[in-house]
């Protein structure tokens, strides 16, 4: 499961990992909610990395009509190439997905505690991306991102039973080529990240409400749980 996440590293450092060739200033984003535009890395026709910006929760190009349709902000990656809402995207639009960190809740409902897991080295990771183009019959236009998940590792498991699928670096350029119109391949990519990637910290609950977006939200109050 992947329900907030945060991109709070500098832009330099983002084109630094992800090799876009575009420059684009975005500030830092502390609680990143679905609906909301996010940034991804996809390659445009000369096969070049760009930073595009699209909406969180994927519509399908065949949807007839967006405002009806079960927005999805996850796929489970190992139904994703089976399933209709996801299978072009599988086949033809991958992308990467910037973050630093993304969030989960534990406790009982009402009192629920929220929860960061980023990387011990602090700096950007790659969430694994699936985004579709919309278009309407008046000409209007629709890009949204699904973040695919996986079955969550030993310390994901402490907050949660899924996780977003990580890639490391070295994974970009394989995940990104959809040339053969083909997933099999892709599909072999996504894995649970390594124990060793994540921390967890508790923060605080001005996280909860996606209207807050500062830094605010991410102050520790709790100890490291791994």
């Amino acid at each position: 499961m992947c329900s907030r996440y945060s991109l709070t590293s500098p832009a330099e450092a983002v084109r630094k990992t992800f090799v876009h060739i575009n420059e684009m200033a975005y500030p830092p984003r502390y609680n990143i909610a679905p609906t909301q535009p996010v940034h991804i890395v996809r390659l445009d026709h000369a096969r070049r990395r760009k930073l595009a910006l699209v909406r969180w929760g994927i519509i399908p190009s065949w949807a007839k009509d967006p405002g009806r349709f079960l927005t999805l902000f996850n796929a489970r990656a190992e139904t994703a190439a089976e399933k209709g809402t996801f299978r072009g995207a599988m086949r033809h639009r991958r992308c990467l997905v910037p973050a630093d960190g993304y969030y989960e809740w534990i406790g009982a409902k009402g009192a629920k505690r929220p929860h960061l897991l980023r990387p011990h080295r602090s700096g950007p990771i790659a969430f694994a991306g699936l985004w579709d183009h919309w278009l309407g019959a008046d000409g209007s236009e629709i890009e949204t991102l699904a973040i695919l998940t996986v079955p969550a590792n030993s310390v994901a498991a402490l907050v949660h039973d899924r996780m977003p699928a990580i890639l490391a670096p070295e994974a970009f350029e394989a995940w990104l080529d959809t040339r053969s119109g083909q997933s099999f391949l892709a599909e072999q990519l996504l894995r649970p990240a390594a124990d060793e990637l994540l921390e967890i910290v508790e923060v605080s609950p001005k996280l909860n409400s996606p209207r807050n977006e500062g830094p605010e939200v991410q102050e520790i109050i709790g100890r490291m749980l791994i």
